[in-house]
């Protein structure tokens, strides 16, 4: 078969614009507790300044894809990257909790056109015997950015103020850009149909009501009324958008995709492993930060085995998955990930940084093993003009991965927190129970961050186990349901002569 001369060089340009996608949220990890301190944000506010960029990201991906296919795939890049990198400079300044949150969302809007349009280009211009290899080396560009994120974080708060963390994304988009313009060859564009804008606008309402139900349960009661309503129109939402997709002609997502065994179980395996990362992440660094009083360089520094560990196994995943099989990777990757949490499970106030490093070393093994063999299961088992959707799909179903759990481990540590009765301040979360405490004099000072910092670990604990208890789920069931045939191959795209 022939091969695209400009695929290896291409590949190199569309890693660096995921490297500055995830490198954002990386750094945004690090920057948490000074976003708290910078603009008096509360929990609900920082899981909302996350939240909204990976809400508005997941939630437009499928129609981010489709409007990529009509658009062409190099087309849609260029113009998620100037929207990231746009959103990413106003963002910087912002001065409330609010405006952060809007901007974060238009910022997630410009990645959601970034992430398929990636996939799309790798799946056509490499040839089905290289895929593996291409997809290596795109899920070890994600550990690049997870790997200096952190570090290039807390280095920047170091000298510099929360909006650095933001400013930082203006370089790199520029930088991607003029490489995407010299290097990155055009895909055609693929008319698949009318653009389902119903179905567009039901999926983002019903994630949206989901979300925001999960997370204002601790403050509103799992049994308010609202609460429910919300709940309950997101479930209705949901249902009309699966009869939708099922009876009109251009439906956005093909459902029937999640009727292959296969596809189904690398879809869920991915989701899995990235809402137990996603929720631990977010708790680790209050952790870190504010019960350990690390500076946010050092806690940067506490992700370094986590990413150093994912870019590696990442990257060498192709030959892994050919010895072992697709199947047992995923199995493979699963367990290494229950086992690091079962280590977090039981930080306590005082471990050692070493033994958190080591916890969220062996979840990098895991999920640098499992992202590229489960992504080209979802990308490469469509039709050629159905390629950008399938990596929406791969895309949509990581981040809302990430969101649910930012979401649901979020809630399960603030209500083991709340709940806690040896709390001095009950209503206070844990920055501003570090806030009120600076206030006071130094005896009670003590007492209010001692019992702060106790219920807090305690708390970030449970959420661990829960998130373990998920993962291992996850592995029995790849491990026992067996996959379906072999799915056929997406063609390559080759250039047409002159």
């Amino acid at each position: 078969m022939s091969e695209h001369p400009r695929r290896w060089a291409a590949l190199a340009v569309l890693s660096l614009t995921l490297v500055a996608v995830t490198l954002d949220n990386s750094v945004l990890n690090t920057a948490l507790p000074s976003l708290a301190h910078g603009l008096h944000a509360t929990t609900s506010d920082l899981q909302w300044i996350t939240d909204a960029y990976t809400l508005v990201f997941a939630s437009a991906l499928i129609l981010a894809g489709s409007l990529g296919a009509r658009l062409g795939s190099r087309r849609a890049l260029i113009g998620g990257l100037v929207v990231f990198g746009g959103g990413s400079a106003i963002a910087a300044l912002s001065d409330s909790p609010g405006q952060l949150i809007a901007w974060r969302a238009v910022m997630g809007l410009g990645a959601a056109f970034v992430m398929p349009a990636t996939l799309a280009i790798i799946t056509r211009i490499f040839t089905p015997a290289e895929r593996p290899k291409a997809f290596a080396a795109w899920s070890a560009a994600a550990g690049v950015g997870v790997l200096i994120g952190p570090v290039t974080g807390g280095a920047l708060l170091e000298h510099y103020s929360w909006s650095s963390a933001f400013w930082i994304n203006v370089p790199l988009v520029a930088a991607a850009l003029v490489a995407v313009f010299r290097l990155v060859p055009a895909v055609p564009a693929v008319r698949t149909g009318r653009l389902d804008v119903l179905g567009a606008v039901l999926s983002t309402a019903a994630v949206a009501l989901l979300v925001d139900f999960v997370i204002q349960a601790p403050s509103r009661g799992w049994t308010s009324i609202f609460g429910f309503g919300e709940l309950a129109v997101a479930a209705f939402l949901s249902v009309f958008f699966v009869i939708w997709q099922l009876r009109t002609s251009s439906p956005l997502v093909r459902l029937d995709l999640f009727a292959n065994r296969t596809f189904l179980l690398a879809a869920l395996s991915l989701a899995v492993v990235f809402f137990v990362l996603f929720g631990t992440l977010f708790e680790l660094s209050q952790y870190l930060q504010l019960v350990h009083g690390y500076s946010p360089l050092v806690a940067g520094l506490g992700a370094m085995p986590f990413a150093v560990a994912m870019a590696t196994t990442s990257a060498t995943s192709a030959l892994l998955s050919k010895r072992l099989g697709v199947r047992w990777t995923l199995v493979l990757g699963l367990s290494l990930a229950v086992v690091g949490l079962l280590s977090l499970s039981t930080t306590a106030v005082h471990t050692a940084f070493w033994q958190v490093a080591f916890g969220t070393g062996i979840i990098g093994l895991g999920m640098g093993m499992m992202m590229a063999p489960a992504s080209l299961q979802i990308s490469g088992s469509v039709p050629a003009e159905y390629s950008s959707m399938a990596g929406a799909l791969n895309s949509v179903i990581r981040e809302l991965g990430g969101v649910l759990g930012i979401a649901v481990l979020g809630t399960v540590v603030s209500s083991a927190y709340r709940g806690d009765p040896a709390l001095v301040l009950p209503d206070a979360d844990l920055p501003a129970a570090h806030a009120a405490a600076a206030a006071l004099p130094p005896a009670d000072a003590q007492r209010v961050l001692s019992a702060a910092d106790a219920a807090f670990t305690a708390a970030m604990d449970r959420g661990a186990l829960v998130a373990a208890g998920i993962a291992l789920l996850m592995a029995l069931a790849v491990a026992v349901i067996r996959p379906a045939a072999p799915v056929p191959a997406v063609p390559v795209l080759v250039p047409q002569p002159a």
